[in-house]
C-alpha cells in the first residue's frame, strides 16, 4: 500500500528559511508566518504594502506530476469558472530536496462551525461549482493513491493500532465493517471525477458575512465519487456544532450542494456513511501521524475532539438512522402496520383499499409496480401512467421544469401556452375546439365543462349514462350515479343506458322545469361496465342534446390518450363533433393536470360573467410533464400499439369461459356472472401477480385497462393468470 507522503517526514524549514527561499527563488521579499499543514509547509509571504503571497515546501515523498495536476487543475477551474476564487500557483521549483511552489494570496480568514444557515447554503453551493468546473479536467496523475480519499477507507485498518482506546478502536471498527459491506459494493455507481479532495474550513477563506472568498490547497485532488467529495466538506461543516443542530445544518448543506449538482438517489443513500468515514479518516489518519511526529502533533490532532464526539453521536444514533436523516430512502413500513396508519389518519371516507390483501408499492417501472417485498406485479390496471410507470421522458421534464421554474398562470412563460397549442392540434380538423384551460383534475376539467354548459344554455339539467363518473367536486358528483347514496338522485339529472333511451331523458328534464345544459358522456363507458356503442346511437345522443338547446362534453379522461388505439381521442372514433372535451388522469402520466377544451365563443360566455383562475392549473411543470406525454405517444406510436396489442388481447380473452368479452385497444371490459365473482377473480390474479379492476353497477365487469407499453407479452401473462383464476 503505497502512503508515501504519509509516511515520509514533513519538510522542517523555519520561517527565517522559507523568507530565504522566497527570495531567491521567486523575487518575493517579506517576513514568513507559519500556516500550518499536516504533511507539508506553508507560510504568508507579508511583503507590506506590495501585498504577499503563500510560499508552499512540499513533502519530500511528494511526485511532481501531482504538483503539476494541481496546477492545472486550478488553472482549469479559472478557465471555467472565472468567478471561483481559486488560489492560482506558479510552477514548482527545486530546492534543497524539496518542490516550492509559490500561491497567490486570497483575501478573507479561516472560520469554524459558527457560520450562519444562509452562508452553509453558500459554501455547499460554492463546493458544487468547484466539481462542476472540474467535471470536464482530467490529467494523467488523477489515478493516485491517498489515504484521504474516500474511496481508499478500508485501508485505514492497519492504522487502527494507533488509536489507543480500545472503545474508541472498536468504534471505527465497525464505521469500516459498514463501510465495506455497504458502501464499496456501491462506490463504483456513483459519479466520479477529478475533485478538490479536501474542501474544508481549513482550506477555504471567508469574507465577512461568511461566503467563500478564496479556495487554497488542492494538494488532495484526485479522481474519486463526487458525492465522496461533499461528505469531506459537509463533515467540516459540522464539527463542532450542538448535537441538535447537525442534521438540520447538514440537510441546509445538502441543499446548497444539490441547487449547483443535485444528487442521484443513492449518492444520498452512502452521504451518511461517507461523512462518517470521513471523521473515522481524520482521526485514524491523526493517531497514527502523532505517533511518528509528535512534534507536530498540535496540528494533527486539531480536529480530533470534534470528530471524535460527532462519531459517537453518529454510532449512538446508528449508520441508518444517520443516513435517513441525510436523505437516504427508509425502508418500507410493514404492510399491516403502513394499513393501519393509513386508515387511522386518512379516515373512513377515503375509498377502501383495491384488494383482500393490499398492494403495497414502493416503486414502478413501465407496466410493472414492485412491491416492499420485491414482489413485481403486472399492472394491467392503471390508466395514469399512460405511457408507463416513471417513463423517464416524463420524469426528467418534470424534474428539470421544477429546478428552472415553477409558478402559477397569471405570468407568462412558454410551457403552458405550447401545451395548450399543441392540444388544439390534436383536436380533429374543422371541428372549432381552439381554446383551452388548464386544471389539476378530470373533476375540475368536468366541474369547468359544467360551467361552460350553464353559461351558454341557461339551462340547468345534465344527462349521465347510468353508471357514470365524472369526478368528485359536489356539482360533478351529481353527474356521477357511480357515486350516488342509496336512495339518491338529483331532481336536474337524468340518467340513460348508453346508447339508449335519449330522447325520454330531455323530455323528463323539460317536464322538471330544468331543461338540457350539457350531455356528459365518457366514449369508453368505463364505469357503466365497458361499452362499445354504434356510431350512429352517439352520434343521435349529440344531434338530440343539440336539438334541446344544450352542450355536448366529452369526457376524455379515461378513455382518451390513445387508450382505445385508431386515434387519440375516444370521441373521434365515433365521428363525434363535442362541443366541450375534458381531458385527465393520464394526462400527466401521474403529475397532476387536466385540460378542458372548447370553442372559444363557450368561453366568451362564461368570461361575460366571471372569470376562472386556477392557482396550480397550467403550472410550467404540469404542462411539461403533459407535453412530454403527448410527445412519447407520438415517439414510440403508443395509438398503433393500443390497436394492435388490444385486438390480439381481445381475441385471446374471447376463448375463455366468460359471459361476454368488449372492448376496443386497450380498454376491454371481461363481463361475469356475478359481481361476488369478479371480486375472486380480481383477488386471485393479485395472489398470481397481476393487478386488474372491476367494474359495471354490478361491479361483475373485469376492467383491463393497462398503461399503453403494453405489449403482447404482457397480454400473454395477463390471459395465462386470468385463465387459471377462473379455473
Amino acid at each position: 500500500m503505497a502512503v508515501s507522503v504519509l509516511e515520509a517526514e514533513p519538510p522542517r524549514f523555519s520561517p527565517d528559511e522559507a523568507a530565504e527561499l522566497a527570495g531567491r527563488l521567486f523575487g518575493v521579499t517579506g517576513t514568513a508566518t507559519p500556516l500550518g499543514s499536516e504533511r507539508d509547509q506553508a507560510f504568508l509571504i507579508d511583503a507590506g504594502d506590495d501585498g504577499g503571497c503563500v510560499l508552499k515546501i512540499s513533502n519530500s515523498g511528494e511526485d511532481p506530476a501531482v504538483l503539476d495536476f494541481e496546477r492545472e487543475a486550478i488553472l482549469h477551474v479559472a478557465r471555467v469558472d472565472p468567478e471561483l476564487p481559486v488560489a492560482r500557483a506558479g510552477p514548482a521549483v527545486e530546492a534543497d530536496g524539496h518542490l516550492v511552489r509559490l500561491f497567490e494570496r486570497m483575501p478573507g480568514e479561516h472560520r469554524g462551525p459558527e457560520l450562519a444557515d444562509d452562508a452553509v447554503f453558500d459554501y455547499a453551493a460554492t463546493h458544487a461549482r468547484l466539481n462542476l468546473a472540474l467535471r470536464s479536467f482530467f490529467h494523467p496523475a488523477a489515478g493516485r493513491y491517498l489515504l484521504w480519499d474516500l474511496k481508499n477507507a478500508a485501508g485505514l485498518r492497519p492504522l487502527l493500532d494507533s488509536v489507543a482506546d480500545p472503545g474508541r478502536r472498536r468504534l471505527l471498527e465497525r464505521v469500516l465493517d459498514r463501510y465495506e459491506s455497504f458502501v464499496l459494493p456501491r462506490w463504483p455507481r456513483l459519479r466520479a471525477q477529478v475533485v478538490h479532495g479536501d474542501f474544508n474550513l481549513d482550506n477555504v477563506l471567508l469574507d465577512e458575512r461568511g461566503r467563500v472568498s478564496g479556495i487554497v490547497d488542492f494538494g488532495d485532488i484526485a479522481h474519486s465519487a463526487q458525492v465522496g467529495d461533499f461528505a469531506v466538506g459537509l463533515a467540516s461543516l459540522l464539527r463542532g456544532r450542538p448535537e441538535g443542530d447537525l442534521f438540520r445544518v447538514a440537510r441546509i448543506a445538502v441543499d446548497g450542494y444539490a441547487s449547483v449538482l443535485p444528487f442521484e438517489q443513492e449518492e444520498l443513500d452512502v452521504l451518511g456513511d461517507l461523512v462518517t468515514a470521513r471523521l473515522a479518516t481524520i482521526v485514524s489518519i491523526s493517531a497514527w501521524r502523532s505517533v511518528r511526529y509528535p512534534e507536530n502533533a498540535g496540528y494533527i490532532e486539531a480536529w480530533d475532539a470534534d470528530s471524535w464526539e460527532l462519531l459517537e453521536i453518529f454510532d449512538r444514533l446508528g449508520a441508518d438512522e444517520v443516513s435517513y436523516r441525510l436523505g437516504a430512502q427508509r425502508p418500507a413500513a410493514p404492510t399491516a402496520e403502513l394499513s393501519r396508519r393509513r386508515e387511522g389518519v386518512l379516515g373512513p371516507a377515503l375509498t377502501p383499499l383495491t384488494y383482500r390483501r393490499p398492494v403495497h408499492v414502493v416503486r414502478g417501472g413501465g407496466v410493472w409496480l414492485y412491491e416492499a417485498d420485491g414482489t413485481r406485479l403486472l399492472d394491467a390496471y392503471n390508466n395514469v401512467p399512460v405511457v408507463g410507470h416513471c417513463h423517464p421522458r416524463v420524469t426528467e421534464a418534470v424534474v428539470r421544469q421544477t429546478r428552472l421554474l415553477n409558478t402559477h398562470a397569471r405570468y407568462l412563460y412558454e410551457p403552458l401556452v405550447e401545451l395548450g397549442e399543441r392540444l388544439v392540434a390534436s383536436m380533429p380538423v374543422g371541428s372549432g375546439l381552439d381554446t383551452v384551460m388548464l386544471v389539476n383534475s378530470g373533476s375540475e376539467a368536468n366541474e369547468l365543462a359544467w360551467r361552460l354548459a350553464l353559461a351558454n344554455s341557461g339551462q340547468r339539467g345534465a344527462i349521465v349514462t347510468d353508471h357514470a363518473y365524472h369526478g368528485v367536486t359536489t356539482a360533478i358528483a351529481d353527474l356521477s350515479p357511480e357515486e350516488w347514496p342509496a336512495g339518491y338522485r338529483p331532481k336536474h339529472v337524468e340518467t340513460i343506458e348508453p346508447g339508449a333511451g335519449f330522447a325520454n331523458a330531455i323530455a323528463s328534464l323539460d317536464t322538471r322545469g330544468v331543461g338540457l345544459a350539457a350531455t356528459f358522456l365518457d366514449c369508453g363507458f368505463t364505469s357503466d361496465g365497458i361499452r362499445m356503442p354504434e356510431p350512429r346511437e352517439l352520434q343521435e345522443a349529440l344531434a338530440e342534446t343539440h336539438r334541446a338547446g344544450g352542450v355536448f362534453v366529452a369526457d376524455e379522461v379515461q378513455a382518451g390518450h390513445g387508450r382505445l388505439g385508431g386515434g387519440l381521442w375516444a370521441f373521434a372514433r365515433y365521428g363525434l363533433e363535442p362541443d366541450i372535451v375534458t381531458l385527465g388522469k393520464p394526462m400527466g402520466n401521474g403529475y397532476p393536470v387536466a385540460a378542458v377544451i372548447a370553442r372559444r365563443e363557450l368561453f366568451e360566455a362564461l368570461a361575460a360573467e366571471t372569470s376562472v383562475f386556477s392557482t396550480f392549473g397550467g403550472n410550467p411543470v404540469a404542462a411539461r410533464a403533459a407535453v412530454a406525454v403527448l410527445d412519447v405517444i407520438e415517439d414510440e406510436r403508443l395509438v398503433e400499439r393500443a390497436s394492435r396489442v388490444g385486438a390480439g388481447l381481445l381475441e385471446a380473452l374471447a376463448g375463455l369461459p366468460v359471459a361476454k368479452v368488449r372492448g376496443a385497444g386497450l380498454l376491454i371490459g371481461v363481463e361475469l356472472d356475478s359481481g361476488e365473482r369478479a371480486g375472486q377473480v380480481v383477488d386471485a390474479l393479485r395472489e398470481r401477480g397481476v393487478l386488474i379492476g372491476r367494474t359495471g353497477r354490478a361491479g361483475n365487469v373485469l376492467k383491463i385497462r393497462p398503461p399503453l407499453v403494453f405489449g403482447e407479452e404482457h397480454a400473454d401473462l395477463l390471459v395465462s393468470a386470468l385463465s387459471a383464476a377462473l379455473g
